[in-house]
Protein backbone atom coordinates (compact mmCIF):
# COMPACT_ATOMS: atom_id res chain seq x y z
CA UNK A 1 0.00 0.00 0.00
CA UNK A 2 1.27 3.74 -0.66
CA UNK A 3 1.06 6.15 2.00
CA UNK A 4 1.60 10.13 1.80
CA UNK A 5 4.19 9.89 4.83
CA UNK A 6 6.16 6.65 4.46
CA UNK A 7 9.33 7.57 6.37
CA UNK A 8 8.63 6.17 9.96
CA UNK A 9 6.90 3.44 8.31
CA UNK A 10 10.37 2.33 6.77
CA UNK A 11 11.78 3.45 10.02
CA UNK A 12 10.23 1.23 11.98
CA UNK A 13 9.56 -1.95 9.49
CA UNK A 14 5.67 -1.02 9.64
CA UNK A 15 3.66 -1.93 6.63
CA UNK A 16 0.48 0.35 8.13
CA UNK A 17 0.48 3.83 9.83
CA UNK A 18 -1.63 2.25 12.41
CA UNK A 19 -0.36 2.26 15.87
CA UNK A 20 -2.40 0.01 18.81
CA UNK A 21 -2.57 2.24 21.65
CA UNK A 22 -0.57 0.56 24.96
CA UNK A 23 -3.66 0.55 27.26
CA UNK A 24 -2.43 -1.32 30.42
CA UNK A 25 -4.82 -3.39 32.08
CA UNK A 26 -6.60 -4.36 29.08
CA UNK A 27 -3.32 -4.68 26.55
CA UNK A 28 -0.87 -8.28 26.51
CA UNK A 29 0.45 -10.15 24.07
CA UNK A 30 -2.22 -11.92 22.05
CA UNK A 31 -3.53 -8.24 21.13
CA UNK A 32 0.31 -7.22 19.95
CA UNK A 33 1.10 -10.27 18.29
CA UNK A 34 -1.59 -9.95 15.96
CA UNK A 35 -1.83 -6.29 15.65
CA UNK A 36 2.31 -6.04 14.04
CA UNK A 37 1.08 -9.37 12.32
CA UNK A 38 -1.65 -7.72 10.27
CA UNK A 39 1.43 -5.17 9.59
CA UNK A 40 0.28 -2.22 12.42
CA UNK A 41 2.47 -1.57 15.40
CA UNK A 42 1.48 -3.46 18.16
CA UNK A 43 2.64 -2.03 21.92
CA UNK A 44 2.63 -4.09 25.06
CA UNK A 45 1.95 -1.86 28.22
CA UNK A 46 4.30 -2.60 30.89
CA UNK A 47 3.12 0.39 33.87
CA UNK A 48 0.82 -2.29 35.56
CA UNK A 49 3.22 -5.37 35.36
CA UNK A 50 5.94 -6.42 37.45
CA UNK A 51 9.14 -6.59 35.35
CA UNK A 52 8.58 -10.77 35.92
CA UNK A 53 5.18 -10.52 33.94
CA UNK A 54 6.46 -8.28 31.08
CA UNK A 55 9.82 -10.52 30.49
CA UNK A 56 6.78 -13.79 30.22
CA UNK A 57 4.64 -11.37 27.76
CA UNK A 58 7.94 -10.52 25.82
CA UNK A 59 8.89 -14.17 25.18
CA UNK A 60 5.43 -14.75 24.14
CA UNK A 61 5.79 -12.24 21.49
CA UNK A 62 9.01 -12.88 20.13
CA UNK A 63 7.86 -16.53 19.85
CA UNK A 64 4.73 -15.38 18.08
CA UNK A 65 6.39 -12.56 15.51
CA UNK A 66 8.83 -11.58 13.89
CA UNK A 67 7.36 -8.39 12.83
CA UNK A 68 8.39 -4.54 15.12
CA UNK A 69 6.93 -4.43 17.95
CA UNK A 70 6.54 -1.39 20.59
CA UNK A 71 6.72 -1.70 24.42
CA UNK A 72 5.77 1.24 26.29
CA UNK A 73 6.44 2.55 29.89
CA UNK A 74 5.19 5.45 32.55
CA UNK A 75 8.10 7.80 33.75
CA UNK A 76 6.62 9.42 36.48
CA UNK A 77 7.45 9.98 39.89
CA UNK A 78 6.25 8.10 42.78
CA UNK A 79 5.05 10.85 45.55
CA UNK A 80 5.99 11.39 48.91
CA UNK A 81 3.73 9.92 51.47
CA UNK A 82 0.59 12.53 51.65
CA UNK A 83 -1.46 11.55 55.22
CA UNK A 84 -3.33 14.60 54.77
CA UNK A 85 -4.36 13.81 51.38
CA UNK A 86 -5.07 10.13 52.71
CA UNK A 87 -7.47 10.95 55.45
CA UNK A 88 -9.17 13.27 53.29
CA UNK A 89 -9.56 10.56 50.63
CA UNK A 90 -10.82 8.32 53.34
CA UNK A 91 -13.50 10.71 54.52
CA UNK A 92 -14.62 11.49 50.67
CA UNK A 93 -15.46 7.56 50.20
CA UNK A 94 -16.30 6.56 54.12
CA UNK A 95 -20.29 6.55 52.76
CA UNK A 96 -19.61 4.46 49.87
CA UNK A 97 -17.90 2.03 52.38
CA UNK A 98 -20.85 1.91 54.41
CA UNK A 99 -23.34 1.99 51.69
CA UNK A 100 -21.30 -1.21 50.65
CA UNK A 101 -20.87 -2.81 54.26
CA UNK A 102 -16.93 -2.28 54.34
CA UNK A 103 -15.02 -1.07 57.27
CA UNK A 104 -13.74 3.07 56.08
CA UNK A 105 -10.75 1.92 58.23
CA UNK A 106 -9.84 -0.71 57.07
CA UNK A 107 -6.40 -1.11 55.42
CA UNK A 108 -5.94 -1.20 51.94
CA UNK A 109 -3.61 -2.54 49.46
CA UNK A 110 -2.18 1.49 47.31
CA UNK A 111 -2.42 1.25 43.84
CA UNK A 112 0.79 1.31 41.82
CA UNK A 113 1.86 2.08 38.41
CA UNK A 114 5.48 1.21 37.49
CA UNK A 115 8.14 4.03 36.53
CA UNK A 116 10.44 2.66 33.73
CA UNK A 117 13.54 1.60 35.93
CA UNK A 118 16.76 -0.08 35.86
CA UNK A 119 14.81 -3.39 35.62
CA UNK A 120 12.59 -1.94 32.89
CA UNK A 121 16.12 -1.29 31.36
CA UNK A 122 17.64 -4.49 31.45
CA UNK A 123 14.22 -6.22 29.52
CA UNK A 124 14.79 -3.50 26.52
CA UNK A 125 18.17 -4.74 26.33
CA UNK A 126 17.53 -8.48 26.50
CA UNK A 127 14.68 -8.01 24.03
CA UNK A 128 15.43 -5.58 22.18
CA UNK A 129 12.20 -4.22 20.32
CA UNK A 130 12.19 -1.85 17.38
CA UNK A 131 10.14 0.93 19.47
CA UNK A 132 10.12 2.05 23.32
CA UNK A 133 7.73 4.62 23.94
CA UNK A 134 6.94 6.69 27.12
CA UNK A 135 4.15 8.55 28.55
CA UNK A 136 4.71 11.19 31.25
CA UNK A 137 7.90 12.66 29.11
CA UNK A 138 11.69 10.86 29.24
CA UNK A 139 13.31 8.68 31.38
CA UNK A 140 16.27 10.31 32.82
CA UNK A 141 19.49 11.04 30.65
CA UNK A 142 21.59 7.55 31.73
CA UNK A 143 18.33 5.13 31.10
CA UNK A 144 17.26 6.90 27.95
CA UNK A 145 20.97 6.01 26.47
CA UNK A 146 20.79 2.64 27.31
CA UNK A 147 17.12 2.43 25.41
CA UNK A 148 18.93 4.09 22.30
CA UNK A 149 21.99 2.30 22.36
CA UNK A 150 19.83 -1.19 21.49
CA UNK A 151 18.49 0.63 18.35
CA UNK A 152 14.63 1.26 19.76
CA UNK A 153 13.26 4.07 18.24
CA UNK A 154 11.95 6.38 20.75
CA UNK A 155 8.65 7.42 21.37
CA UNK A 156 6.63 9.59 23.45
CA UNK A 157 3.71 11.63 24.37
CA UNK A 158 3.24 15.15 24.22
CA UNK A 159 -0.26 17.09 24.58
CA UNK A 160 0.99 20.86 23.51
CA UNK A 161 3.43 22.16 21.43
CA UNK A 162 5.81 22.77 24.00
CA UNK A 163 6.09 19.71 25.48
CA UNK A 164 6.47 18.44 22.24
CA UNK A 165 9.34 21.06 21.25
CA UNK A 166 10.95 19.17 24.51
CA UNK A 167 10.73 15.85 23.38
CA UNK A 168 12.45 16.47 20.22
CA UNK A 169 15.35 18.38 21.97
CA UNK A 170 15.64 15.35 24.55
CA UNK A 171 15.90 12.94 21.74
CA UNK A 172 12.44 11.75 20.82
CA UNK A 173 12.70 9.85 17.72
CA UNK A 174 9.14 10.16 17.03
CA UNK A 175 6.24 12.32 18.87
CA UNK A 176 2.70 11.31 19.58
CA UNK A 177 0.76 14.56 19.69
CA UNK A 178 -2.16 13.23 21.90
CA UNK A 179 -5.48 15.50 21.53
CA UNK A 180 -7.86 16.15 24.00
CA UNK A 181 -10.54 13.71 22.57
CA UNK A 182 -7.93 10.35 23.85
CA UNK A 183 -9.01 8.28 26.33
CA UNK A 184 -7.48 7.33 29.39
CA UNK A 185 -4.14 9.12 31.40
CA UNK A 186 -3.06 12.25 29.67
CA UNK A 187 0.39 12.15 28.47
CA UNK A 188 1.00 15.46 30.30
CA UNK A 189 4.54 16.27 31.53
CA UNK A 190 4.81 20.05 31.22
CA UNK A 191 1.31 21.03 31.27
CA UNK A 192 -1.02 20.72 34.08
CA UNK A 193 -4.03 22.91 33.27
CA UNK A 194 -6.33 20.60 31.79
CA UNK A 195 -8.69 23.45 30.83
CA UNK A 196 -6.03 24.65 27.96
CA UNK A 197 -5.32 21.24 26.55
CA UNK A 198 -5.88 21.21 22.47
CA UNK A 199 -7.80 18.88 20.15
CA UNK A 200 -6.42 16.65 18.20
CA UNK A 201 -6.79 18.07 14.77
CA UNK A 202 -5.58 21.21 15.99
CA UNK A 203 -2.68 19.72 18.24
CA UNK A 204 -1.40 17.90 15.31
CA UNK A 205 -0.54 20.44 12.52
CA UNK A 206 1.10 22.58 14.83
CA UNK A 207 3.38 20.13 16.21
CA UNK A 208 4.03 19.00 12.56
CA UNK A 209 5.03 22.63 11.96
CA UNK A 210 7.19 22.91 14.85
CA UNK A 211 9.34 19.58 15.11
CA UNK A 212 11.25 17.88 12.61
CA UNK A 213 10.69 14.39 13.71
CA UNK A 214 7.38 12.46 12.18
CA UNK A 215 4.43 12.97 14.46
CA UNK A 216 1.76 10.47 15.38
CA UNK A 217 -1.58 11.52 15.88
CA UNK A 218 -3.54 10.25 18.54
CA UNK A 219 -7.47 11.02 20.25
CA UNK A 220 -10.56 10.32 18.56
CA UNK A 221 -9.69 8.31 15.75
CA UNK A 222 -11.41 5.36 14.86
CA UNK A 223 -11.96 4.73 11.44
CA UNK A 224 -10.71 5.58 8.02
CA UNK A 225 -12.15 9.35 8.19
CA UNK A 226 -9.78 9.96 11.31
CA UNK A 227 -6.98 8.18 9.76
CA UNK A 228 -6.97 10.07 6.50
CA UNK A 229 -7.46 13.52 8.24
CA UNK A 230 -4.37 12.74 10.71
CA UNK A 231 -2.24 11.95 7.42
CA UNK A 232 -3.98 15.07 5.32
CA UNK A 233 -2.39 17.25 8.54
CA UNK A 234 0.90 15.87 8.54
CA UNK A 235 0.75 12.75 10.86
CA UNK A 236 3.13 10.10 9.82
CA UNK A 237 0.50 7.34 11.39
CA UNK A 238 -1.84 7.48 14.16
CA UNK A 239 -2.36 5.75 17.34
CA UNK A 240 -5.63 3.98 18.12
CA UNK A 241 -6.71 2.88 21.46
CA UNK A 242 -10.92 3.05 22.24
CA UNK A 243 -11.32 0.99 19.11
CA UNK A 244 -8.93 -1.73 20.26
CA UNK A 245 -11.03 -2.14 23.32
CA UNK A 246 -14.09 -3.65 21.29
CA UNK A 247 -11.34 -6.70 20.25
CA UNK A 248 -12.16 -10.11 21.78
CA UNK A 249 -8.11 -9.54 22.40
CA UNK A 250 -9.21 -6.68 25.11
CA UNK A 251 -9.11 -8.01 28.41
CA UNK A 252 -11.90 -5.91 29.70
CA UNK A 253 -13.99 -6.47 33.00
CA UNK A 254 -17.67 -6.99 31.64
CA UNK A 255 -19.03 -3.47 33.00
CA UNK A 256 -16.31 -1.91 31.11
CA UNK A 257 -17.01 -3.52 28.23
CA UNK A 258 -21.27 -3.22 28.41
CA UNK A 259 -20.17 0.54 29.00
CA UNK A 260 -18.74 0.91 25.67
CA UNK A 261 -21.38 -1.06 24.13
CA UNK A 262 -23.53 1.53 25.93
CA UNK A 263 -25.41 4.62 24.47
CA UNK A 264 -23.75 6.19 27.46
CA UNK A 265 -19.93 5.70 25.78
CA UNK A 266 -20.89 8.76 24.64
CA UNK A 267 -20.63 10.78 27.86
CA UNK A 268 -16.87 11.09 28.74
CA UNK A 269 -14.85 13.08 31.12
CA UNK A 270 -11.48 13.54 32.52
CA UNK A 271 -10.94 12.37 36.13
CA UNK A 272 -8.36 12.01 38.42
CA UNK A 273 -10.07 9.87 41.36
CA UNK A 274 -8.91 6.76 40.41
CA UNK A 275 -5.44 7.45 40.03
CA UNK A 276 -4.21 10.93 40.91
CA UNK A 277 -4.07 12.18 37.74
CA UNK A 278 -6.18 13.29 34.61
CA UNK A 279 -7.66 9.76 32.80
CA UNK A 280 -11.04 9.93 30.27
CA UNK A 281 -13.53 7.94 30.87
CA UNK A 282 -16.88 7.18 30.67
CA UNK A 283 -18.83 8.99 33.28
CA UNK A 284 -19.98 6.56 36.25
CA UNK A 285 -21.29 7.23 40.07
CA UNK A 286 -18.35 7.78 41.70
CA UNK A 287 -17.01 10.53 38.87
CA UNK A 288 -20.26 11.97 38.95
CA UNK A 289 -20.06 12.46 42.52
CA UNK A 290 -16.65 13.25 43.68
CA UNK A 291 -15.31 14.96 40.37
CA UNK A 292 -14.49 14.36 38.15
CA UNK A 293 -11.53 15.64 39.36
CA UNK A 294 -11.21 15.77 43.28
CA UNK A 295 -8.96 17.99 45.05
CA UNK A 296 -9.07 15.06 47.17
CA UNK A 297 -7.77 12.66 45.37
CA UNK A 298 -3.97 11.53 46.02
CA UNK A 299 -1.06 11.95 43.94
CA UNK A 300 -0.72 9.73 41.11
CA UNK A 301 -0.87 6.38 41.73
CA UNK A 302 -1.56 6.24 44.86
CA UNK A 303 -5.93 7.24 44.65
CA UNK A 304 -6.90 3.89 43.33
CA UNK A 305 -5.88 1.96 46.26
CA UNK A 306 -9.13 2.81 48.14
CA UNK A 307 -11.42 2.53 45.36
CA UNK A 308 -10.30 -0.93 45.01
CA UNK A 309 -12.42 -2.61 47.90
CA UNK A 310 -15.31 -0.30 46.30
CA UNK A 311 -14.37 -1.92 42.84
CA UNK A 312 -14.43 -5.70 44.27
CA UNK A 313 -18.06 -4.88 46.04
CA UNK A 314 -19.60 -3.48 43.10
CA UNK A 315 -18.22 -5.21 40.25
CA UNK A 316 -19.63 -8.85 41.13
CA UNK A 317 -22.94 -7.27 40.52
CA UNK A 318 -22.26 -5.87 36.96
CA UNK A 319 -21.59 -2.68 38.24
CA UNK A 320 -19.17 -0.44 36.96
CA UNK A 321 -19.75 2.47 38.69
CA UNK A 322 -16.47 2.38 40.95
CA UNK A 323 -14.35 1.21 38.28
CA UNK A 324 -12.44 3.07 35.53
CA UNK A 325 -13.88 3.05 32.15
CA UNK A 326 -11.30 4.75 30.05
CA UNK A 327 -12.45 5.74 26.42
CA UNK A 328 -11.96 8.48 24.28
CA UNK A 329 -14.40 10.24 22.63
CA UNK A 330 -14.81 7.92 19.47
CA UNK A 331 -16.54 4.69 20.91
CA UNK A 332 -19.88 5.07 18.78
CA UNK A 333 -17.51 5.00 15.74
CA UNK A 334 -15.83 1.36 17.02
CA UNK A 335 -16.82 -1.69 15.67
CA UNK A 336 -16.59 -5.29 17.26
CA UNK A 337 -13.76 -7.09 15.39
CA UNK A 338 -10.58 -9.42 15.86
CA UNK A 339 -7.62 -7.00 16.12
CA UNK A 340 -5.51 -8.32 13.46
CA UNK A 341 -8.86 -7.62 11.07
CA UNK A 342 -9.16 -4.27 12.51
CA UNK A 343 -5.76 -2.89 11.24
CA UNK A 344 -6.25 -4.50 7.82
CA UNK A 345 -10.45 -2.85 8.10
CA UNK A 346 -9.20 0.05 8.93
CA UNK A 347 -5.75 0.31 6.76
CA UNK A 348 -8.50 -1.03 3.75
CA UNK A 349 -10.45 1.53 4.56
CA UNK A 350 -8.38 4.34 4.45
CA UNK A 351 -6.14 3.72 1.56
CA UNK A 352 -10.44 3.45 -0.61
CA UNK A 353 -11.17 6.98 1.40
CA UNK A 354 -7.82 7.98 -0.15
CA UNK A 355 -8.35 6.55 -3.41
CA UNK A 356 -11.77 8.23 -4.26
CA UNK A 357 -10.65 11.71 -2.67
CA UNK A 358 -7.74 11.32 -5.68
CA UNK A 359 -10.14 10.37 -7.93
CA UNK A 360 -12.19 13.25 -7.01
CA UNK A 361 -9.65 16.35 -7.41
CA UNK A 362 -8.75 14.74 -11.16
Amino acid sequence: MDWPNKGLLETIGMELPIIQAPMAGPVFADMVVAVSEAGGLGSLPCATMTAELARSELARIRERTSRPINVNFFCHDQPADEPGRDIAWRRALEPYYREFGLDPQAPYVSSSRNPFDDEFCGLVEEFRPEVVSFHFGLPSRPLLERVKSTGAKVLSSATTVNEARWLELNGCDAIIAQGFEAGGHRGSFLAADMATQVGTFALVPQVVDAVRVPVIAAGGIADARGIVAALALGASAVQIGTAYLFTPEARLATPHRQALRDERAEETALTNVFSGRPARGILNRVMRELGPMSSDAPSFPLAGGALAPLRAATEKSGSGEFMSLWSGQAARLCRELPAGELTRQLAADAQGLLARMGEQRK
